[in-house]
């Protein structure tokens, strides 16, 4: 039996994308990595929020537009446990430089989030484009439209 809920919230005005669509996307990591149980919350969230996030937490300062936090795992039957916190102001900034819509540029944001979540990583810069993880998020994206 699998149980994977996910919390999604807003402390921003506009909706960019749906609940309903970050569930799914979600969902579709998650069974891509075979994970069937599964505690996610997802928070949409300001510039000023993340950026406090950010320099409390992980010692940078400034904004960024994902940040995830996730429990260790007890084992591989162990559910997964996680928070993400997404700041929309930055994905459109993100959207407009790489020339896609700001909900695509969200759907790549939860699903790169949820990866974290996982224990994927990164290097940072233009290297992560390469990245095994960024390979990974692109094919579930990409399987999910």
């Amino acid at each position: 039996m699998s149980s994977v809920h996910v919390d999604v919230s807003f402390t921003v005005r506009r909706k960019e994308i749906s609940e309903r669509r970050v569930r799914e996307l979600v969902a579709a990591t998650l069974r891509t990595e075979r994970v069937r149980d599964a505690l996610i919350s997802i928070a949409f969230v300001g510039e000023k929020t993340i950026s406090r996030l950010n320099r409390e937490f992980l010692s940078h300062q400034g904004s960024t537009d994902v940040i995830s936090f996730g429990l260790s795992r007890t084992g591989k039957s162990a559910p997964v446990i996680g928070d993400i916190y997404i700041c929309p102001e930055i994905a459109r900034r993100n959207a407009r430089a790489l020339r896609v819509s700001v909900r695509e540029e969200l759907a790549r944001l939860v699903v790169h989030g949820t990866l974290h979540i996982l224990g994927y990583d990164h290097p940072d810069g233009e290297r992560r484009l390469s990245s095994e993880m960024w390979k990974r998020q692109e094919r579930i994206l990409e399987s999910s439209r």
